[in-house]
């Protein structure tokens, strides 16, 4: 599915990109869940993940409030994360990188050299047996859509997580 993931080689980090729209709301809680995963599976000095977004308006902001909270209470920080916007440079630096919908999904398309098209995908992709392909955009909806959002990104993150220890034969 994705030409580049796993490229490198040895004990080097592999670097994952999460991706949403203002990089404030769904992009940092798949970063925080992602990275304590990897934590619990003794693999977080192996892949490096960080998360973006396809528009610069939140540039430096803290991720929203409502998703730091509800994120906590499941166990993960989003401590020191600082919105940014998608550089062109991420589509070398990164050998995933993961949208949250399709429509940052068609921005990152278009932004994306030939050559690194093979390393883009959807979260969601790694949790097939969910009935969703994108995670909705809580911003203008209640605290509980931060719920909704965190209930399909830890099944796509364990499924990615899943996939890293398969590719790279174990934890460390």
């Amino acid at each position: 599915m994705f030409t580049r993931w796993f490229s490198r080689q040895g004990n080097t980090q592999l670097r994952v990109l999460m991706v949403c729209m203002g990089n404030i709301c769904r992009s940092p809680m798949a970063e925080a869940v992602l990275r304590g995963k990897l934590d619990q599976a003794g693999l977080a000095k192996l892949v490096a993940v960080d998360s973006a977004g396809t528009i610069d308006a939140h540039r430096g902001s803290p991720p929203d409030p409502r998703g730091v909270q509800r994120a906590a209470q499941r166990g993960y920080s989003m401590a020191g994360q600082k919105s940014r916007p998608l550089r062109a440079g991420d589509f070398s630096r990164f050998d995933l990188l993961l949208g949250m919908d399709h429509a940052n999904m068609a921005v990152m398309r278009e932004r994306c050299p030939m050559q690194s098209q093979g390393s883009l995908g959807l979260l969601l992709d790694y949790a097939p047996e969910l009935a969703a392909q994108e995670v909705p955009d809580p911003y203008y909806a209640s605290a509980e859509a931060f719920d909704l959002a965190l209930d399909l990104i830890e099944p796509a993150c364990e499924g990615l997580l899943l996939d890293i220890q398969r590719r790279i034969g174990g934890t460390s």
